[in-house]
């Protein structure tokens, strides 16, 4: 299941020029040649190197079922930004510890000039450990060359429970923490 994430034939990696499918660029290994997307992601935890997801609109339509989050998860996904999210893949992200954010009102990746190739912090995200859920988090797009391109990237936890699930890792997390306690 994890190795047809991000496989579906539809989808189109920006990295890659008229490939679609379960294809990326491991940058792991010089030049960044072509990689299916699991040994790509292999590559980025055995140097535990997290990643993030940039999308557009509607992220997740057509995904809703919970694999889709999990796979996302399991191939070292910490982060999801996008233009807008699908109401359920969104909640199924948090419920597996991945953190949906979205670019500010109007912006997209292409606006902001990314492509994808960059390296990112995000800051602020233990504020959200801590217990606070702040509405944007500050996002650092470091380029290749050493440019940057900062945003305040919005934080789609939408509710308390959510916030809990996403403190805890994910939903499982969640549950077994509390049965422990209890």
């Amino acid at each position: 299941m994890i190795r047809g994430t991000f496989a579906n034939i539809r989808l189109r990696n920006q990295l890659l020029d008229d490939v679609s499918g379960g294809y990326t660029r491991d940058f792991t290994q010089d030049g960044g040649p072509q990689a299916f997307i699991y040994d790509a992601s292999q590559n980025y935890q055995a140097a535990g190197i997290p990643l993030v997801v940039l999308g557009g609109k509607e992220y997740g339509s057509g995904s809703s079922r919970d694999w889709a989050a999990k796979g996302t998860s399991l191939l070292g996904v910490k982060a999801v930004i996008t233009e807008s999210f699908e109401r359920i893949h969104r909640s199924n992200l948090i419920g597996m510890g991945v953190i949906p954010l979205q670019f500010p009102a109007g912006e997209s990746a292409a606006s902001l000039k990314l492509d994808g190739t960059e390296t990112f912090d995000i800051e602020g995200i233990t504020k959200l450990n801590e217990g606070t859920t702040p509405k944007t988090l500050k996002v650092t797009a470091t380029k290749e060359n050493g440019e940057k391109v900062t945003f305040d990237a919005v934080v789609r936890i939408d509710t308390p429970g959510e916030a809990d699930y996403y403190r805890n890792g994910g939903i499982l997390q969640y549950v077994l923490r509390n049965m422990i306690r209890g």
